[in-house]
């Protein structure tokens, strides 16, 4: 999409543009992970995090009873970390490893380099579209990938819906509008009545188009999708926009295309989306207890046990990171979603 000639746009059109666009789009164009990037994600922090996410796999796996072929498809792979310890954690479950096929879905050249070269020596596909997967069970894994999808906003004012547009008249200085809505349309494609008991509402028609699409392979063919990203229980939506850059928030509308755009997922709003595509939430619970819940305590004593000091107290720094309160262990949330038959509540 060009902005050249666009005066007024809406939201998510305007996120898609500054993260996405082939030339300048944040994701586009350079490697944000890291210490030197402008945030660090939870696979970078430690390998205990993605070998958590091993276990709870292979158990998950075990409870469709060990299905021959299953796929495992990874929602936009970052870097490529969380998949490569999990695919060298595979060596030791020869019979799942056997059994697995890997896809990675990635929007942006410049990462799909990256993981590319980080995984060069294991057997991994690239899709753009999950048309594009094996047929068979599949086990669909988004490590903050959600909240990476654009998002429309909607604000009620006095009984009347508006959306909120970026007014692009002058391109260096943006700013905030906002349009009369009618959002009847919007509730009867997405099956719920979204505004109810709302003065604010926070909405990515993406992601409800990655849970249709996923929904329909889960229902056909077995398997679930395991959510982890930063988010809130609560019914009543906030606006939760924001913008990083550097590991500091920064302005939306500031330097856009060089700072990370993203928001806060609801996922009161994902259980009715899901309910509505005739799914089923296994259970919604803090970062913290999903790790705890599957050993990740018990995982770092083995592996620190005849460590040095040094390398001891490096090991519980960083899980400290993955499950304190004040750190990752609350502020993100984890979710499982599969069909209406399965029961499966390891980590939850």
């Amino acid at each position: 999409m060009n902005l050249k000639n666009k005066k007024q746009i809406p939201l998510d059109m305007f996120i898609d543009w500054a993260l996405y666009n082939k030339k300048s789009g944040f994701y586009m164009k350079k490697n944000p992970f890291g210490i030197k990037g402008d945030f660090i994600t939870a696979p970078n922090i430690s390998i205990l995090f993605s070998e958590m996410i091993t276990v709870w796999t292979i158990a998950f796996w075990q409870n469709l009873n060990c299905p021959k072929k299953i796929n495992l498809i990874e929602l936009g792979a970052g870097n490529g970390e969380m998949i490569y310890q999990m695919i060298s954690s595979f060596e030791k479950f020869p019979s799942f490893k056997r059994a697995c096929n890997i896809f990675i879905i990635e929007k942006s050249p410049y990462l799909k380099k990256l993981q590319k070269k980080k995984l060069k020596n294991f057997k991994v596909s690239w899709i753009n579209t999950l048309n594009k997967i094996k047929t068979g069970p599949k086990i669909f894994i988004a490590n903050e990938f959600f909240d990476s999808l654009p998002i429309k906003q909607f604000i009620k004012k006095n009984n009347k819906w508006y959306e909120k547009y970026v007014d692009l008249s002058d391109k260096k200085n943006p700013k905030f509008i906002e349009i009369k809505s009618n959002l009847k349309k919007l509730e009867k494609k997405i099956g719920t009545n979204i505004t109810c008991n709302q003065k604010f509402i926070e909405y990515s028609p993406l992601s409800f188009e990655y849970l249709k699409k996923i929904s329909n392979q889960i229902k056909n063919e077995d398997g679930g999708l395991l959510i982890i990203d930063y988010g809130y229980l609560e019914e009543s939506m906030i606006d939760s926009l924001q913008a990083i850059a550097k590991h500091k928030s920064t302005s939306v509308l500031k330097d856009y295309g060089n700072s990370d755009i993203t928001y806060k997922i609801n996922f009161k709003l994902i259980e009715n989306l899901i309910n509505n595509l005739k799914l089923k939430s296994q259970g919604v619970t803090s970062q913290k207890k999903f790790l705890m819940r599957l050993g990740i305590l018990e995982r770092a004593e083995i592996i620190s046990k005849d460590l040095p000091f040094s390398k001891k107290a490096d090991i519980y720094f960083r899980l400290k990171r993955l499950i304190d309160k004040n750190e990752m262990g609350e502020l993100f949330k984890v979710m499982l979603i599969t069909d209406k038959k399965t029961n499966f509540n390891i980590g939850f």
